[in-house]
């Protein structure tokens, strides 16, 4: 059982390592290599394996494994995305065609136009066959939501952080599969996934502000034209950009008691914690992550902290991180205060141009992002309730919109050539007024 297990383990790493690589890089070769030899070495005394996935878990005859499920989640979403719970390797099966097999995974959902077994079989693969486990309920279409992804993911960061809050070892592997899976996902649902991020609290214990400012980050890099692996590693960097103060809340914050001036000044330097943390993960994460943890509070023009005794301009992912994470800040709603609408966020923001933010990034971020993000809700001049649906670059006042209310409508009226006649009158907080609306969008 154990060698089953095992072994199934080194082929989804060679999944991943696939996924962040490809299989031209010399990488991969190695890790394929384990992979079918592994498989091959359990085939010798079975003649067939059927792996299934029941619910979340990997499942082999009558057992459940536990511990490989635990790990892979992020894959076992993939799959399952793809319509697949149950992959069956039989005795025969050669080196061409577990890559056919890992080829095809590697096809984007969009570019499906047939079922993985349908091209397996294309592809002249006899011993290796995928499909669903009989009495299973059809997933909706086939498809994760946006709701889904996004719990999904939380899923998996919190148990990132949690091991880095506790010294344990991180699998990196792991950590830009998840990223990946869902950077891939951003282009369909990124504003579905905006959407969920303003309106859930903010919650410390479950780190949703930190996996919020790692989508955003991502997607307006996606946009500024940074390739897959630079997106991925910026993706990591704003993942862990809070892991101090994250840190000190549980160690301090949460302190019945008053606070010792040692852990005042600790939590005002949560930026140097951080990095201090980091530093013990730069084999499997990297330097970028230390970089964007000290100096995310740095500032453009050097005013922020932690002080430093030169010039030294901050890095441009550290910019654009601190961009993202005062954007959330803004969006999430606390307790204490009342929705800020998006026009509010913008006037924040815009006095710090030059300042805290540097000039043209802080531009780019707003023609991709618009004042009036994707899926906001709006009441209109002329009395009509709006959805905004697309955005204008050139007018990031004025986007598209369809009319939900009082009669929908599918139609998208583009404010920007009749914005003297119709605009944005206010914003609809989805959480108090704009939820006798929400069924519409």
């Amino acid at each position: 059982m154990n060698n089953v297990e095992a072994a199934f383990a080194t082929f989804l790493t060679a999944v991943e390592v696939a996924k962040l690589y490809a299989t031209a890089h010399p990488r991969f070769k190695k890790y394929f290599d384990v992979a079918f030899e592994s498989m091959q070495g359990v085939l010798r005394e079975k003649e067939e394996i059927v792996i299934g996935i029941v619910g979340d878990e990997l499942v082999f005859e009558k057992e459940i494994f536990f511990e490989l499920t635990k790990r892979v989640k992020p894959i076992i979403s993939y799959f399952k995305d793809r319509k697949i719970e149950r992959i069956a390797f039989r005795y025969l099966m050669s080196r061409q065609e577990l890559m056919a097999f890992i080829d095809i995974l590697l096809l984007r959902k969009e570019e499906f136009t047939k079922t993985v077994q349908e091209y397996l079989s294309l592809a002249g693969v006899k011993n290796i066959s995928v499909g669903k486990i009989h009495g299973t309920p059809e997933f909706l279409g086939g498809a994760v939501n946006a709701a889904q992804a996004y719990d999904s993911s939380l899923d998996n960061v919190t148990q990132s952080m949690e091991a880095l809050l506790s010294g344990q070892e991180v699998d990196p592997f792991d950590l830009k599969f998840n990223l990946l899976n869902m950077m891939e996902g951003l282009m369909g649902q990124f504003h579905d996934l905006l959407k969920l991020t303003a309106v859930k609290r903010y919650d410390i214990t479950t780190f949703r502000h930190v996996l919020n400012v790692s989508i955003l980050s991502m997607y307006f890099s996606t946009k500024l034209g940074f390739d897959r692996e630079d997106v991925l590693d910026i993706g990591i960097a704003a993942l862990f950009h809070d892991i101090g103060k994250l840190y000190i809340s549980r160690k301090i914050i949460q302190k019945p008691d008053k606070l010792t001036s040692e852990e005042f000044s600790k939590i005002t330097n949560h930026v140097t914690v951080g990095s201090e943390i980091l530093l013990k993960y730069v084999d499997t994460l990297g330097f970028l992550p230390v970089i964007v943890a000290y100096e995310h509070h740095l500032k453009y023009n050097l005013k922020g902290y932690p002080k430093l005794s030169f010039g030294r301009p901050p890095h441009f992912v550290s910019l654009l991180v601190s961009l993202c994470d005062v954007y959330d800040a803004l969006m999430q709603r606390r307790s204490y205060k009342n929705d800020y609408p998006p026009p509010v966020i913008y006037e924040i923001m815009q006095k710090d141009r030059g300042f805290g933010f540097e000039p043209k990034l802080f531009d780019a971020f707003y023609r991709n992002m618009g004042v009036w993000p994707i899926g906001t809700l709006v009441a209109l001049s002329d009395g009509s309730i709006a959805v905004v649906r697309e955005e204008n670059e050139d007018d990031i006042f004025n986007p598209k919109v369809e009319i939900i209310a009082p009669r929908p409508s599918k139609e998208l009226i583009d404010l920007k050539p009749i914005k003297y006649t119709i605009k944005i009158e206010r914003f609809i907080s989805p959480l108090k007024e704009g939820k006798a609306y929400l069924h519409l969008i």
